[in-house]
């Protein structure tokens, strides 16, 4: 018990031997018929930094390695998951739940895009129905034999985010940022929120960090210096990448060519993601 402690349990975080209610506890359960190993949350504070770029090339390094890897979209208004496959077929589902669709090499996806009749309709929900629907991508789909799945969250702290945080046990997150000094600010929001409910950061990734230029091979930082350094020494964080800004990797999301792309960017991020316990 804290000395400024005034007995309302109900508005406290603190799990004290004097605490006279339980946590409520807002665990979800995965399908019966599912079954998935591990899951990585991929945040950031704000958005337009890569995060859904992230989630893509993560699941696609995974899928090389020869895993069976899964993405939750959790991006509910701002879905782009299915079009960086490529995906054109909407999710199916029978009697026992619905079915996330498959991609090219085999990696499972479930976005409300693949729900809805028209890609380009507006979803105009409140915030807990939204959150609802999340929580039902990992309750209702049945997602088999997924070996690593990632979750792209919406940017910010708000009900998506907290959502995820509590009803599904995430192993970790990475947090995706760019080196403008101001969207470093609000990393610091989303770490510190992580850390609040104690869900392990596996490291930062900056997108767009420079631009090596074709023509004599230097490197340019368009949006100027990065901070990306200072944040993680005081969060005492790894920087797990610094992606470069390349149209190749632009176009391979607009044409829906992601997992066709030449090369592996995230490689190295994959195989530390492969280690955890």
């Amino acid at each position: 018990m804290s000395e400024g402690c005034d007995n309302n349990c109900s508005s406290c975080s603190e799990n004290c031997s004097n605490r006279k209610e339980k946590k409520t506890d807002f665990t979800a359960k995965l399908h019966e018929r599912s079954s998935v190993k591990k899951v990585i949350g991929i945040i950031s504070g704000k958005g337009g930094v890569g995060k859904s770029l992230v989630t893509s090339m993560l699941a696609v390094s995974m899928n090389k390695m020869g895993y069976h890897s899964a993405i939750l979209d959790a991006d509910i208004t701002g879905p782009s998951i299915p079009k960086a496959f490529g995906i054109n077929t909407k999710a199916m589902g029978d009697k026992h739940g619905l079915y996330p669709v498959k991609t090219d090499t085999g990696i499972s996806v479930m976005s409300l895009n693949l729900l809805l009749d028209n890609v380009t309709d507006p979803v105009i929900w409140r915030g807990p129905v939204i959150a609802g629907a999340v929580k039902q991508f990992w309750t209702d789909v049945i997602w088999e034999d997924v070996d690593y799945m990632f979750i792209d969250m919406p940017p910010g702290t708000g009900d998506v985010p907290l959502t995820v945080f509590q009803s599904i046990a995430v192993d970790g997150i990475i947090v995706v940022t760019s080196p403008q000094e101001l969207v470093s600010m609000i990393v610091s929001k989303a770490v510190k929120m992580a850390e609040m409910m104690n869900i392990p950061i596996i490291g930062i990734v900056e997108n767009m960090s420079y631009f090596k230029c074709p023509d004599n091979g230097k490197d340019y930082k368009i949006f100027g210096e990065s901070h990306i350094d200072e944040i993680a020494e005081k969060h005492n964080l790894k920087v797990l990448a610094k992606l470069p800004i390349d149209p190749r990797i632009s176009e391979a999301c607009d044409s829906g060519t992601i997992e066709s792309l030449e090369g592996d960017p995230l490689h190295e991020v994959a195989k530390i993601i492969e280690e955890m316990e």
